[in-house]
C-alpha cells in the first residue's frame, strides 16, 4: 500500500561508530534547514545512534538511541567506513525494523551494505560506491547490484553511489516530498546542480570536469534556453564548433549519454517542471519543451517517468511559494 508522507516528514539518521563524516554532514545539511523562503514546516530531523559516535575525525552525540527509528518516516543510513567488517548487528536490525514499520529507507555510499544485511535488498536493484559494488555483489548475491547509476529509487528502499551521488539522493528525496521549486532551492543554497546526468561510471577512472571546464559548458545553457526548438545532433554541433562524432564523443565523456538522450531528459525534466508549477495544458507544455504534440509528450513523458503528465501533475504539483521561481536559467548541468 502506498505510504502518505505527511506535512512534516520525520528524518532519523542511523549513525554509529565507523560512519562515513561526508554522506552524514551531506545529509544533515540538507534535511535540518529549510531554505530561505519557504514558509511550510521542514523535516523534523533526529540523529539516532548508541552512545558517542566518532566518524571520521569528529565526534557526535546521538539525541535519540535506535529505537527511534521505528518512529520515523525517512531513515537515513550514511556511509559505512570498513565494508570488509559486518555492520553493528543492533543498527541492522533497527533499520530492518524501521523498515517494517513502514519508514523509507535510504543509503548513502557504502551504506548500502547496512540494509543488504538487513535484506532489505534482497530481489532488488541497488547500488553503493563503484569501489565496493563488485563486493556488495558477491556476498550479497541475490541483490541485483547497478554499478553505473547514481542512485536507485525501489519506492520504500532507496541507496546512492559514493561521496557526491549522496547529495543527489537526499535532493530526490526532497524532490518526491516537496516538488522542484523547493528542491531547486536547497541546490541553490548548497551551490549544487538540482539533478546531475549520467551514472557514476563517468567517475570511475577520472574525476568529472568543472562546469566551467569542458569543451560543452558554455553549449548546455544555450540548449536549454531553446528547448521550445527541434535542435538536432547537427545544430548542437555546430554550435559547439565541433563535428558531430566529436560532440558524441565528449557528451558521452561528460555526460554518460548521447547528445540526443541528453536533449530528451532536458525536455522531460522541463515538462516536470511545468506540470509541477502551471497550469499548463500538455498541448502547451509540448510546444514549450520541443514535443512538438502532447501525443509525443506523452509517449516519451509515460516511458521516461513511467505515468501519464496528467498524473504526474496530480502527484507532484507544488503549492507555491514566494520567491521561488522555477525557470530554465536555474538548470545547472551536467
Amino acid at each position: 500500500m502506498a505510504r502518505t508522507i505527511p506535512d512534516v516528514t520525520t528524518v532519523a539518521l542511523a549513525v554509529t561508530d565507523g560512519m562515513l563524516h561526508f554522506e552524514l554532514s551531506i545529509a544533515y545539511e540538507v534535511f535540518s534547514a529549510a531554505p530561505i523562503g519557504v514558509a511550510d514546516p521542514w523535516y523534523d530531523l533526529h540523529v539516532c545512534g548508541r552512545g558517542a559516535v566518532r566518524a571520521g575525525w569528529f565526534r557526535l552525540e546521538p539525541d535519540h538511541g535506535f529505537e527511534q527509528l521505528t518512529k520515523a518516516d525517512t531513515v537515513i543510513v550514511p556511509g559505512w567506513a570498513d565494508v570488509d567488517e559486518a555492520p553493528p548487528a543492533d543498527l541492522v536490525d533497527a533499520v530492518r525494523a524501521a523498515h517494517e514499520a513502514g519508514a523509507r529507507v535510504a543509503s548513502l555510499c557504502t551504506g548500502a551494505f547496512v540494509l543488504a544485511a538487513a535484506g532489505l535488498l534482497d530481489g532488488r536493484r541497488a547500488t553503493t560506491h563503484w569501489a565496493h559494488t563488485q563486493a556488495l555483489a558477491d556476498r550479497y548475491p541475490q541483490v541485483k547490484v547497478d554499478p553505473d547509476v547514481l542512485y536507485v529509487d525501489n519506492g520504500s528502499v532507496l541507496t546512492s553511489a559514493g561521496k557526491a551521488a549522496a547529495m543527489d539522493l537526499c535532493l530526490h528525496l526532497v524532490r518526491l516530498d516537496h516538488g522542484s521549486s523547493i528542491t531547486n532551492a536547497v541546490a541553490r543554497r548548497l551551490v549544487v546542480p538540482p539533478h546531475r546526468d549520467g551514472g557514476q561510471a563517468q567517475f570511475v577512472t577520472a574525476p568529472a570536469p568543472a562546469p566551467d571546464n569542458h569543451p560543452l559548458a558554455e553549449l548546455f545553457p544555450w540548449a536549454i534556453e531553446r528547448l521550445d526548438q527541434p535542435l538536432t545532433v547537427e545544430d548542437l554541433a555546430r554550435q559547439a564548433r565541433m563535428s558531430s562524432r566529436n560532440l558524441g564523443r565528449h557528451f558521452r565523456s561528460v555526460t554518460g549519454t548521447t547528445p540526443l538522450q541528453w536533449l530528451l531528459t532536458q525536455r522531460i525534466r522541463y515538462a516536470q517542471e511545468l506540470l509541477e508549477t502551471t497550469d499548463d495544458t500538455v498541448d502547451t507544455i509540448a510546444a514549450a519543451t520541443g514535443m512538438g504534440t502532447a501525443t509525443t509528450l506523452r509517449r516519451h513523458f509515460n516511458r521516461t517517468v513511467g505515468v501519464p503528465p496528467d498524473s504526474y501533475r496530480r502527484t507532484f504539483r507544488s503549492r507555491p511559494h514566494p520567491g521561488l521561481n522555477d525557470s530554465r536559467q536555474h538548470h545547472q548541468l551536467p
